[in-house]
């Protein structure tokens, strides 16, 4: 887990290491300081020579400004080490994302990632940073001061050593209880994000619906579970001020009690007991620091292991090591395909599916909600791979392919229309990175779009809102149609996106496919038989399975879920039960 943050340092490396050597420097004075006090003790105020203290007063204060430098410096490099390292694990975690597939990312939520890139981060960055100084800089302090003090008293110096094994395993023993308590905290927080996100997204159905005050208790439940989880986890961090405490006042009494007595009996200078006082105060508060530390890593440990987890999901769909970098045409052919979302799912979502597509050909699907249409089509561009079968494009199985390549030739306009904020054209430029302004026209007036863009004040500049909210449902699906027409595509994939759109506007977008893009190849996934019932082929699926295919006519005379589809939108309900009575007879 340490390794794999720490691959995160990388052009930081050289603050880390700057940091704990100029701690080391610091600490190096603020030890030395008590020596030069007991001198000034011993030789100065009690030998009455005023030009003693001035000496000693002087080296003290250039000790304490040299000090104050090493500390600066560590703390400035400290700073942007940590900072640096931040921001490069959040680049590498939102980096990793965009490798993994749907499948990878089925395994963990939205909401989860969300508190991975950002409180997990913001927690790991710290304990990075207490790591860096404190705990570095208080074990060192302890070291250095527990050896001066042995050769000022070896008797003081050896109840040091009785006193941190003692401290040093009430805090293992503390934070190995709080751990698993903060592990559950930060599941939480990714149900308490998700509630957030859903309300927020779905805001409209909320009020719609007068559901506010049950989604601020299922808002204040997961609240309160967070609440009660970090309240027991603190509760047991805060038997750890009280430990060290104890420790420190009976260490102090303890020294006084000895060193009185050695000063009375002329063993000990009252400078020498001075300094004593000066590294037992260094060594206990470098203890207590170590106890935040302790408290630090016990929460930064819980993220550390759920980021370590998403960055060591290996991304089940890759380019294979020699692949093929060219896509010819928009061929597509389906052989004995099977599909399964997990091993573990009882049954699969597609079954023995063989289909065959000519290039250029338009293909119309359709079948009942949940028959594995979408899923269907996510096979051609690899955001899912064929449990069993071969998925093939242009001849050639898309699993030798060059990710890029082969996503490069497949459009697809998903039933969820994606928009980002940004302008219209930096919208539609998502298709075509380097495509002109009247590449962007010509796309648009394909997809019925210009038409509305051009009535907005600032048409193609218009600026969108998150997720194109400031549109209708119709005019994200015409933009998001003409921003994989620019593309230009071998193969284009419309799954239900004109589903939102007036059926005469559909018909316009199908007669442009047809006389603009005779050579891509175009697999419609519909609801309504009538943005289908002109296409090549219309494949009808039921549970994951082919049932029929054919043309409408074809399947108008022998499929019954097509033949009912198509009365119940066309004729009424009534007329098709006519017609199915007739038929009977």
């Amino acid at each position: 887990m340490l390794g794999t943050l720490l691959q995160s340092v990388r052009e930081y490396k050289k603050d880390s290491w700057l940091t704990p050597l100029f701690l080391l420097g610091e600490v190096a004075m603020e030890v030395i300081i008590p020596l030069f006090m007991a001198e000034l003790i011993d030789q100065g105020i009690s030998g009455g020579q005023m030009n003693l203290i001035v000496k000693y007063g002087l080296i003290l204060v250039l000790f304490a400004l040299v000090s104050l430098i090493f500390g600066a410096l560590a703390g400035k490099h400290s700073a942007i080490a940590m900072a640096g390292f931040g921001k490069n694990l959040r680049y590498d975690l939102f980096r990793h994302v965009q490798r993994l597939s749907y499948a990878n990312m089925d395994k963990f939520s939205t909401p989860g990632v969300v508190t991975r890139l950002t409180t997990d981060i913001t927690h790991v960055q710290n304990a990075f940073l207490m790591i860096l100084r404190i705990a570095f800089r208080s074990p060192v302090m302890m070291i250095f001061a527990t050896i001066m003090t042995y050769q000022i008293s070896p008797a003081i110096a050896m109840w040091f050593l009785i006193v941190v094994p003692i401290l040093a395993v009430g805090m293992l023993i503390i934070m190995k209880l709080s751990f698993p308590i903060f592990e559950r905290a930060f599941g939480s927080y990714d149900e308490l994000n998700q509630v957030v996100q859903e309300n927020v997204r779905g805001i409209r159905v909320v009020k719609s619906y007068v559901r506010e005050e049950h989604e601020i208790s299922k808002f204040q439940e997961v609240s309160l579970r967070i609440f009660t989880q970090m309240a027991k986890a603190e509760r047991i961090l805060s038997y750890e001020l009280p430990l060290m405490q104890v420790v420190l006042y009976a260490v102090m009494l303890l020294i006084s009690w000895i060193g009185a007595k050695l000063v009375v009996s002329g063993s000990m200078t009252t400078g020498e007991l001075t300094s004593i006082f000066a590294y037992s105060m260094q060594i206990l508060m470098s203890l207590m620091t170590l106890g935040i530390v302790v408290i630090v890593i016990a929460i930064a440990r819980a993220s550390a292991g759920r980021i370590t987890d998403l960055l060591n999901e290996e991304p089940d769909i890759v380019s294979p090591h020699s692949p093929v970098t060219e896509l010819l045409t928009g061929e597509v052919e389906f052989r004995n395909v099977s599909f399964r979302y997990s091993s573990k799912a009882t049954r699969d979502a597609l079954s023995g599916i063989n289909l065959h597509i000519h290039s250029g050909q338009t293909i119309g699907i359709i079948g009942a909600a949940g028959s594995a249409k979408s899923t269907l089509v996510q096979l051609i561009p690899r955001l899912y791979d064929a449990s069993e079968g071969e998925v093939l494009v242009s001849g050639t199985n898309v699993k030798q392919y060059e990710l890029r390549v082969l996503r490069n030739q497949v459009a697809m306009v998903l039933q969820k229309n994606v928009l980002f904020e940004g302008t219209i054209k930096e919208n539609l430029r998502w298709g075509n990175e380097a495509a002109t302004d009247e590449e962007l026209v010509e796309a648009c007036k394909a997809a019925q779009a210009h038409e509305f863009i051009s009535a907005f004040p600032d048409g193609y500049a218009t600026r969108l809102t998150q997720g194109g909210s400031n549109l209708s449902g119709g005019q994200k699906q015409r933009l998001c149609i003409a921003r994989a027409l620019l593309k230009k595509p071998r193969i284009l994939i419309l799954d239900d996106s004109t589903s939102a759109v007036d059926t005469r506007t559909d018909a316009m977008i199908r007669r442009v496919f047809r006389e603009s893009i005779p050579d891509t190849t175009k697999i419609i996934i519909a609801q309504r038989i009538a943005s289908v019932e002109d296409a090549d082929q219309i494949i009808v699926l039921d549970e994951g399975k082919m049932v029929d295919k054919g043309t409408h006519q074809e399947l108008l005379s022998r499929s019954a879920i097509y033949q009912q589809a198509y009365y119940t939108q066309t004729k009424g309900e009534d007329e098709h039960e006519h017609a199915a009575e007739h038929e009977l007879r």
